[in-house]
């Protein structure tokens, strides 16, 4: 006999299960185009140019290293300039975006406090007022730097304040831990680890050896540390400590916070740095804002001519569907080493050395919108970087971290992946649900309720995401010297992605064009 209260019971659990239940998760792809930039590689004939356009500087792509070249140029009083890249907003790796209405990254997504060797970044942040000087100190505006609680590790099968393993690792973990500090800290104070880089000769040891042949040579065996290191490599270069140089894997820790042991009152790096819910586009964004009409978007660079009376730079207007010739005085050619290899007419001997050399890593950045955070689990708090040890991924960023509002809310987590040199095709030719599939099995481990919060998920995929400093990388590195009426600015010359880097370039090329 079915009775009421039974009824009335099984109504209330199915209410329950209905409730509980997963929403429905949308998604797509976000971020570059790569049907855009594989048109070079694609389509051989192009039309004659509809239309030609006179500038007095032309900049070619529009990274960060393209949007400082555009900023030194206004500072000299430079005006008569335009700044094209193949993507409709300005910013390359460094650009946001927005799930749902909530601001997040598309890739960079934070800023270290930069130190003295980068006066050219100190100003920008001078300018943008968030940094200036107190009773005779630089103080930077609390409001952008970071929020306690910084980063944790899910490990052992709970959450730890820190990224270095701490939970019930032996002495003998602790006695690498502590002796690789001290490695680090006899690197640091060399003075040759800089950022930016400025004089790679007393490096060149330590980058004719893989990272990992370093570490066997002086006995760092343990797993632990050699995971934690392993993981600021994918995390730093997009390759492991096997594919990149032993200057690639001590230079963050010996050009910045150094590398600090535990102990009983210390769990690890707490480096200053900057960070907003859109990552590095707030930079960009405030780059791009002064330019107005002189940033032209969607625009396809196919050729870089220089000669006698200047440069002709021929493009394909995605909006207008034609060929625009743009003609110059000068050309900053702010473009991946291969691209410019490929659009520039009979391109200097450095271009091509730089372009046969670089090898880059493909990245794919999954930003899982969610419509409450992810549920308290066992350790630390939530905090903005959060990573799983032993994870194929390299965790995630939480996008309203620095909301100051004490209710939870949405929110969206920033998962990064680095899925190795071998996969670029995999990359480019997988459907937006494979990486969130990916993404949901990594975090689904500390986080079993994410999918019952998820609505949507938008992926961006860079298959040319950043130069790998592979063992060789300082030695066989080109100086990008300018040749004629071209100048170059990438982080390509410099062997490795950051912003201070592509920064510098592209200041250093705009004062001078």
């Amino acid at each position: 006999m079915i009775r009421r209260r039974s009824l009335l019971a099984g109504a209330a659990a199915a209410t329950v299960a209905a409730c509980d239940r997963a929403p429905e998760v949308t998604g797509g792809f976000s971020g570059a185009s790569a049907d855009r930039g594989h048109l070079l590689r694609t389509q051989r004939e192009w039309p004659a140019p509809a239309v030609s356009r006179r500038v007095d500087v032309l900049i070619a792509g529009a990274g960060v290293a393209g949007l400082a070249a555009a900023r030194a140029l206004r500072q000299r009083g430079v005006e008569d300039f335009a700044l094209l890249d193949v993507e409709d907003s300005a910013g390359g790796n460094s650009r946001g975006g927005a799930v749902n209405g909530i601001a997040c990254p598309l890739g960079a997504h934070y800023l270290p406090v930069p130190g003295d060797a980068a006066p050219e970044v100190q100003h920008l942040l001078e300018e943008l007022g968030l940094r200036k000087r107190v009773n005779g100190r630089w103080r930077y505006d609390e409001r952008h730097l970071c929020h306690a609680p910084q980063e944790r590790l899910f490990f052992q099968g709970q959450w730890q304040d820190g990224l270095l393993p701490l939970n019930g690792v032996g002495a003998t973990t602790r006695a690498q831990y502590a002796r690789f500090a001290q490695e680090v800290e006899a690197a640091r104070r060399t003075g040759a680890f800089r950022i930016p880089l400025r004089n790679p000769a007393p490096l060149l040891v330590l980058d004719a050896q893989p990272f990992t042949a370093w570490l066997d040579a002086r006995g760092f065996t343990d797993a632990q540390l050699r995971w934690y290191l392993d993981y600021c490599c994918r995390d730093d270069y997009g390759a492991g400590a096997a594919a990149v140089s032993a200057w690639a894997g001590l230079h963050y820790f010996a050009a910045r916070h150094g590398f600090h042991a535990p102990d009983a009152d210390d769990s690890g790096e707490r480096d200053a740095l900057l960070t907003w819910p859109e990552g590095n586009g707030f930079l960009a964004r405030a780059l791009a804002a002064p330019l107005g009409d002189r940033f032209r978007g969607g625009q396809l660079v196919l050729r870089i001519a220089e000669h006698r009376h200047g440069v002709d730079v021929d493009a394909w207007d995605f909006g207008r569907q034609r060929v625009e010739r743009w003609q110059a005085a000068q050309c900053i050619v702010a473009l991946p080493s291969f691209v410019a290899a490929q659009v520039i007419e009979q391109p200097p001997a450095a271009v091509t050395r730089l372009a046969r050399q670089t090898r880059h890593a493909p990245w794919v950045v999954a930003n899982l919108h969610l419509r409450a955070p992810p549920w308290p689990a066992r350790g630390s708090s939530l905090s903005w970087d959060n990573v799983v040890y032993g994870g194929e991924g390299l965790g995630y960023v939480v996008a309203t971290h620095q909301d100051l509002n004490p209710a939870p809310g949405p929110t969206v987590l920033t998962w990064y992946c680095a899925p190795g040199e071998t996969a670029r095709a995999d990359v480019l030719r997988q459907p937006w649900t494979h990486w969130r599939d990916r993404a949901m099995s990594e975090l689904s481990a500390p986080h079993p309720d994410l999918p019952r919060h998820l609505t949507r998920v938008e992926v961006a995929r860079y298959g040319h995401a950043m130069p790998i400093p592979v063992p060789g990388t300082l030695a066989g590195l080109p100086r990008p010297a300018p040749s004629g009426r071209l100048r170059f600015a990438h982080s390509d010359w410099a062997g490795y992605s950051i912003f201070e880097e592509a920064f510098t370039m592209g200041h250093l090329a705009g004062g001078k064009a």
